[in-house]
């Protein structure tokens, strides 16, 4: 389980083919803390841009995951380059942590574009598409998780939604160089799931 706060903004180091999937490396140094429990340990889950995956190997402050096949295609990060892409970093909650954003699972929904971009600076006003089937469950002033970013929708029609930014998220994610055209990952409310699948359940159920 994590928050959507994002820790750090990781440059991708190295991607290998690893079939059916690939080898992830990021450089995270502020996640090694030899000699505390703060220290970030082989099989830690992290979530890359909003998609949980586990620590299968450290080298300094480098860190290794392995993405499946299907995390691939269903994700940006199968879109990731070496040495060029940068990705948003978070560490699962720990008990006791404070929760400043919402509960987000790393289980990616689904994938949408940055279809609009306005700049007001230092704020910016972002306009991402989102598949129908998924749109049922984001309201405005709802949150949402954009490529792990945990963020207050202010809108939101049948196939898109709006956000605004403030400058610290602009300056310590990726959102603040994505441009209109770029792929993001999107987790929906893990509470808006329940209540569309307890509406479900209520109207398809015969009445007594």
């Amino acid at each position: 389980m994590f928050t959507g706060l994002i820790e750090t903004l990781a440059t991708v180091a190295a991607i290998e083919n690893d079939p059916p999937g690939k080898r992830i490396t990021v450089a995270a140094p502020m996640f090694r803390n030899p000699g505390t429990p703060d220290d970030t340990q082989i099989g830690d889950s992290i979530a890359i841009n909003g998609c949980c995956l586990t620590v299968v190997a450290i080298e300094g402050d480098l860190f290794s995951f392995e993405a499946g096949e299907e995390t691939l295609s269903r994700t940006n990060l199968g879109k990731l380059v070496a040495g060029t892409s940068q990705v948003n970093l978070e560490r699962a909650l720990a008990i006791g942590d404070r929760l400043g954003g919402h509960y987000v699972t790393g289980h990616v929904d689904a994938t949408g574009q940055l279809i609009e971009r306005v700049d007001d600076p230092p704020w910016s006003n972002l306009k991402f598409s989102i598949p129908t089937e998924f749109s049922v469950q984001v309201v405005p002033k709802g949150s949402i998780t954009v490529d792990g970013i945990s963020l207050t929708v202010v809108d939101v029609g049948d196939d898109f939604f709006t956000v605004a930014l403030i400058p610290h998220t602009l300056a310590v994610t990726t959102l603040g160089k994505r441009s209109v055209g770029d792929t993001v990952n999107l987790e929906t409310d893990l509470l808006a799931k329940y209540v569309q699948r307890s509406m479900e359940q209520r109207t398809t159920q015969p009445s007594r």
